[in-house]
């Protein structure tokens, strides 16, 4: 399967992390738990009446990490492409290689941006998907939709360039839903 380097652990990041790690990919998660969502109440997360960011996060972080991804409490500071892949240099120096790169870095897009990423009024340019005009590399959540951002939309938009990336790498359109069967 793939190597996936996701820069960020908001919604956007960890839920891209939960759908590709679920589907036996190699995930890193590269970011340092200081998210917007710790200063955040949530009542308006579908299936959720109430939960505080930081419960919730606490919470995201752990079941990604149940289904297998790596969550290294250190941000990326770099993003070099090699080949058809990248290398995400982290702020403690270690290097990562990765077929795919996932940035969920919040509304700045510092790095998508030094990456000659289109920046607008609106955000970093990415399709729904979170796809770029750089192969391989996904802008998701906060930094395509700065003035509109939304846990929930966040999280959706991780999980459509998960799906993307596993679409990719199958060849074909996938899903990824669990089902209990008729009783």
């Amino acid at each position: 399967m793939a190597k996936i380097v996701i820069i960020g652990d908001g919604p956007a990041g960890l839920s891209a992390a939960l759908f590709l790690s679920k589907n036996q990919n190699e995930v890193t998660v590269l970011a340092d738990d200081k998210t917007p969502m710790h200063y955040a109440m949530l009542y308006n997360y579908l299936g959720i009446p109430e939960i505080a960011g930081s419960e919730f996060q606490q919470l995201a972080r752990a079941q990604v990490a149940g289904f297998g991804s790596v969550i290294l409490d250190t941000p990326a500071t770099k993003i070099v492409r090699e080949g058809s892949g990248f290398v995400v240099t982290a702020d403690d120096g270690s290097d990562h290689s990765a077929d795919y790169v996932v940035i969920a870095e919040g509304k700045g897009g510092d790095l998508a941006a030094s990456l000659g990423l289109v920046r607008t009024d609106r955000g970093i340019a990415a399709d729904a998907d979170g796809r770029t005009e750089i192969a391989r590399l996904y802008v998701v959540g906060r930094a395509t939709r700065p003035a509109r951002s939304q846990a929930i939309i966040a999280a959706g938009h991780g999980a459509a360039a998960a799906l993307d990336i596993m679409a990719e790498e199958a060849g074909t359109d996938v899903r990824d839903y669990d089902s209990v069967g008729k009783g």
